[in-house]
C-alpha cells in the first residue's frame, strides 16, 4: 500500500501548517478585491479584503466577551452572513465552533450544550416553524432573568453568554449589533498575539453525527483535519479565485463549512449562498444570476432541481463543476447533471463527519463511466482499504466489504467519549466507517450500502442500492428508496417507496416486471408505496429507518418487528 502520508508530505499544499485564520488572511492578501462571500438574500456581499476585516472585528469582539483559545463556542442557525462570520471569527482566536442542527427541538438541543460544555451560543430568532428563542428559554429558564454574561444554569455550568443572531434580543441575550460594538475593547494587537499562538492540530470544529442509531457524538476537528480535506476538495475541481461556488447545502454540515467556505478561502474562490435553506428555485436562480461555476448538493437537491419548472427557462451555463455527495448518487441523476444541467466536470465525494468529511473524490478529467459508476479514489494524504465484515482481515479488488479510512482527514475524537473513539478507530489509526464498497482494479471506489441497511432475506443478502439503480433507470421513476422490513417467515422482505416523475405513470406490476428482467427474484420488492416525498434530514439525507418504521405501522407488522432473535 502506498504510504500516502509521506506522498502527501512530499507534495504539501500552500494551507499546510497553517490555521484557518492565516488562510484566510493570506487569500484576503492576494485577492483583496475579489468577490469573496455572496448571500442572495438578504443581499449581503464582501470581498476578501472587507470579509478578512469584518472577521477581525467579529474575532475582536468574542475575545472582548472573556472567551480565550480552548473555549467551546455553539451556533444554532441556518445559513445566514453571521454563521460564516463566527466560523471564521472562532477560528481566528482558536474558539471551537459547535455545529447546533438548525432542525433540533428542545430535547436535541438540551443534549447538544450539556454534552459540548458550550461558554457561548449564537442563534437566529425564528425560521419556518422553529421558535429558537422559545426552545431556548425552556431549555435553560434562567436566561430570562439573568444579564448578558452572567448566566447561571445548573444544566450548564460553562455557558454564559448567548448572543442574537438577528431580531430583538431577549432578557440575558447581546445582540449582534452589542457583540460588535464590544470589538472596540480589545486591540488588533491582541488578537494578532492569541491567533499566533494557535496550532493547526488544535481542535477547532465539534459537529455532531447523526443519532440514529443513539446519541449523537461530536466530531473534533482540528484546523489541518479541515483545511487539508478543504484544499484538496478544490483542487480535484480544479477550483482557482476565478470560480464561483453555489453553496445551496447547510452550513452546520461539513458539507456547507469545510467543502463550502473552507474550500472558497483555500483557493480564493466566491461563495454563493442562495438562501437560508435549499430551495430549487432559488439555487438557480443564483446559478444564473451568479454566474457561478460550481454547485454543491445532495442528490435530492439535483433532482429538485432538474425537476422544477424553473429549470428549462434558467441559464446555467457558467456551470462546470460542482460536488456531488452526502448520500449514494444515482447513476442516471449523474447523467442528467453532466448533459441536461451542463456541469460535465461535475465530482462526486464520499466520506463522512468523522473524516473531515471526504476520503475519496473523482476528477473533472476522469472518464464519464467512473464518474457516474464511482465515488473515485483517495484525496491525497489518505489512504483506504476494504475489510472483511466478520474477520477484519483486508480484501482485495471486487470483494466487498468495509469502507476504512486513514490519514490527515480522521477526527481527532468523539468529545467526551473515549469509548465511542475506540470503537470508531482502530490501534493503528484506521477509521471504521459502517459502509459497504468494493475497490476497483484501477484503485477507484464504490460505496455499495451501509453495513446496518443490508436486507437478510431468507439467508440472502440483499443490497438495497443496487435495486434503487435498477429502478432509476426507469422512465417514470423519480427518486426510489428501497429498505428492510420485517417478515414472519423470511426475517426480511423488500419494501420500495417510488417517486414518479411528473407527468409520468407506472404500476407496481409494471416496476416489478422492470426489477426482475435485471435483478434475481428474491431481490425483486415484495411491497410497494407510491409517494410524493420522502423523511430527509436538514441536508437531505433519506431517513431510511423513518420509512422502515411508517411501514412497520402501515402494514401491521409491529408484533413481528418486536420478535427477539439470537
Amino acid at each position: 500500500m502506498v504510504n500516502r502520508e509521506r506522498q502527501h508530505a512530499e507534495q504539501a499544499p500552500w494551507v499546510e501548517g497553517l490555521t484557518i485564520g492565516q488562510t484566510l488572511r493570506e487569500t484576503a492578501r492576494r485577492f483583496p478585491g475579489s468577490d469573496a462571500v455572496i448571500f442572495c438574500k438578504p443581499a449581503i456581499r464582501f470581498t476578501w479584503r472587507e470579509f478578512d476585516a469584518a472577521v477581525d472585528r467579529a474575532a475582536r469582539a468574542l475575545l472582548a466577551l472573556g472567551l480565550a483559545p480552548g473555549d467551546h463556542f455553539g451556533v444554532w442557525a441556518t445559513n445566514v452572513p453571521q454563521w460564516v462570520l463566527l466560523q471564521f471569527a472562532l477560528a481566528r482566536i482558536g474558539v471551537v465552533l459547535v455545529n447546533i442542527n438548525p432542525a433540533y427541538r428542545t430535547g436535541e438541543l438540551k443534549y447538544a450544550l450539556r454534552q459540548s460544555d458550550v461558554r457561548g451560543l449564537a442563534l437566529v430568532d425564528a425560521f419556518k416553524s422553529s421558535n429558537y428563542f422559545e426552545m431556548l428559554k425552556e431549555a435553560c429558564p434562567e436566561l430570562a432573568s439573568a444579564e448578558p454574561g452572567n448566566l447561571r444554569s445548573q444544566a450548564y455550568p460553562k455557558l454564559q453568554w448567548v448572543v442574537s443572531l438577528r431580531g430583538e434580543a431577549p432578557a440575558g441575550v447581546l445582540s449582534w449589533q452589542q457583540l460588535l460594538d464590544r470589538s472596540s475593547e480589545v486591540s488588533q494587537d491582541r488578537l494578532e498575539k492569541t491567533a499566533d499562538g494557535l496550532s493547526p492540530r488544535d481542535p477547532i470544529n465539534i459537529q455532531y453525527t447523526s443519532g440514529t442509531t443513539g446519541l449523537p457524538k461530536g466530531a473534533m476537528l482540528s484546523h489541518r483535519n479541515i483545511l487539508l480535506n478543504a484544499y484538496y476538495a478544490g483542487e480535484c475541481q480544479r477550483l482557482t479565485h476565478a470560480d464561483r461556488v453555489c453553496l445551496p447545502v447547510p452550513l452546520y454540515h461539513c458539507f456547507g463549512c469545510v467543502l463550502g467556505t473552507l474550500c472558497c478561502v483555500a483557493h480564493g474562490a466566491a461563495m454563493v449562498f442562495p438562501a437560508e435553506c435549499f430551495q430549487p428555485d432559488a439555487t438557480l436562480a443564483a446559478v444564473e444570476q451568479e454566474r457561478c461555476t460550481a454547485l454543491y448538493g445532495v442528490p435530492t437537491m439535483f433532482i429538485a432541481q432538474l425537476e422544477h419548472e424553473d429549470f428549462p427557462r434558467r441559464d446555467l451555463s457558467s456551470l462546470r463543476t460542482g460536488i456531488i455527495a452526502g448520500s449514494p448518487c444515482p447513476i442516471e441523476m449523474m447523467k442528467r447533471v453532466t448533459q441536461d444541467m451542463g456541469a460535465r466536470e461535475i465530482t462526486i465525494g464520499y466520506g463522512q463527519t468523522e473524516l473531515s468529511p471526504l476520503a475519496t473524490q473523482t476528477r473533472t478529467d476522469d472518464p464519464i463511466e467512473l464518474r457516474v459508476g464511482t465515488v473515485g479514489r483517495t484525496l491525497p494524504g489518505v489512504e483506504a482499504k476494504i475489510v472483511d465484515v466478520e474477520s477484519g482481515g483486508d480484501l482485495g479488488d471486487l470483494e466487498q466489504g468495509e469502507f476504512c479510512g486513514r490519514g490527515h482527514g480522521v477526527m481527532l475524537g468523539y468529545y467526551n467519549m473515549p469509548d465511542k473513539t475506540a470503537e470508531a478507530i482502530d490501534a493503528d489509526g484506521w477509521l471504521h466507517t459502517g459502509d459497504l464498497a468494493v475497490r476497483e482494479p484501477n484503485g477507484y471506489y464504490r460505496i455499495t450500502g451501509r453495513l446496518r441497511d443490508m436486507i437478510i432475506r431468507g439467508g440472502e443478502n440483499i443490497y438495497p442500492r443496487e435495486i434503487e439503480e435498477r429502478l432509476y433507470q426507469h422512465p417514470a421513476v423519480m427518486d426510489v428508496q428501497v429498505v428492510g422490513i420485517p417478515d414472519r417467515r423470511l426475517g426480511e422482505e423488500v419494501l420500495a417507496w417510488i417517486k414518479l416523475k411528473n407527468g409520468y405513470h407506472a404500476t407496481e406490476d409494471e416496476l416489478r416486471e422492470f426489477c426482475r428482467q435485471a435483478l434475481a427474484h428474491f431481490k425483486t420488492p415484495r411491497y410497494w408505496k407510491f409517494v410524493d416525498g420522502f423523511p430527509t434530514t436538514v441536508t437531505g439525507k433519506i431517513q431510511k429507518y423513518v420509512i422502515r418504521e411508517k411501514a412497520i405501522e402501515e402494514l401491521g407488522l409491529r408484533d413481528v418487528a418486536n420478535i427477539e432473535t439470537a
